[in-house]
This record gives C-alpha cells, sequence and structure tokens, in this order.
C-alpha cells in the first residue's frame, strides 16, 4: 500500500485556494514554479493541468518524478500519479469542480477526456 499524508494536509489541501507546485526542469533541472488548484477527497490530494499536458511542468513532473508542494506555508516532497484511468479522472474532475465550481466541466463516459483530465496526478508523499 502506498504511503499517504497526514490529516492535516488533506485539511490544508481542502482549505487552500491555490497551492505552488515547485517541479524541476527535464533538461536543466532547474526549479520551475507554478501556481495550481488543489483538491481533495479527504483520502487523495489531485491537481491538473487544465491545458493537458502541452505545458512544461506537467511534463517535468512526469520526467523528474518529483516536486516540491508548498501548502500553506509547508513544503512536501511529492511525487506523481498520473492518472490514467477515465473514471478515475472524470471523479477527480468532479472533486475539482466541486471545490472550484462550474469552469470545470468534467467529460462523460464514452466521451474523450478533456485536457484537464488528461493531466490530472495525484500527489503521493515523496522522502
Amino acid at each position: 500500500m502506498a504511503p499517504t499524508h497526514a490529516r492535516d494536509v488533506f485539511e490544508a489541501a481542502a482549505r487552500e485556494p491555490e497551492v505552488t507546485l515547485t517541479t524541476y526542469g527535464r533538461k536543466t533541472g532547474k526549479p520551475v514554479h507554478v501556481t495550481i488548484w488543489i483538491s481533495t477527497d479527504g483520502e487523495h490530494l489531485y491537481i491538473r493541468s487544465g491545458r493537458g499536458m502541452v505545458r512544461d511542468w506537467p511534463q517535468n513532473f512526469v520526467a523528474r518524478g518529483e516536486a516540491v508542494l508548498d501548502l500553506g506555508g509547508r513544503k512536501l516532497k511529492v511525487k506523481p500519479r498520473l492518472i490514467a484511468d477515465p473514471d478515475e479522472a472524470r471523479a477527480a474532475s468532479r472533486i475539482i469542480r466541486g471545490k472550484y465550481g462550474s469552469t470545470v466541466k468534467p467529460s462523460r463516459p464514452g466521451e474523450p477526456l478533456t485536457p484537464g483530465e488528461q493531466a490530472t496526478f495525484e500527489l503521493l508523499p515523496s522522502d
């Protein structure tokens, strides 16, 4: 079973409107900071790139396999789990929509995943 975050991390994720994720350039290794939304169902932390995998930060995250999440002033080392299952990606979209509103539009079963759903990550602890 994969390690999980402490309860206070999930509480902060539910409370904070935005977080900073620092990835590292896949070619340069230099830190790249991005401000993004974060959501949780109380057991998982989810982030996504609304434009999909075309942006640098999700590509860096996958390539390097690590990042630093600044969540409520606390820095956490995290690793990505790209959500590949369409049903899970849609479920994560519904969680994100619950926090951020109707600008998040989940796809329907049988439809292609939205770019954001294709670039949805669960953040796992990394130590």
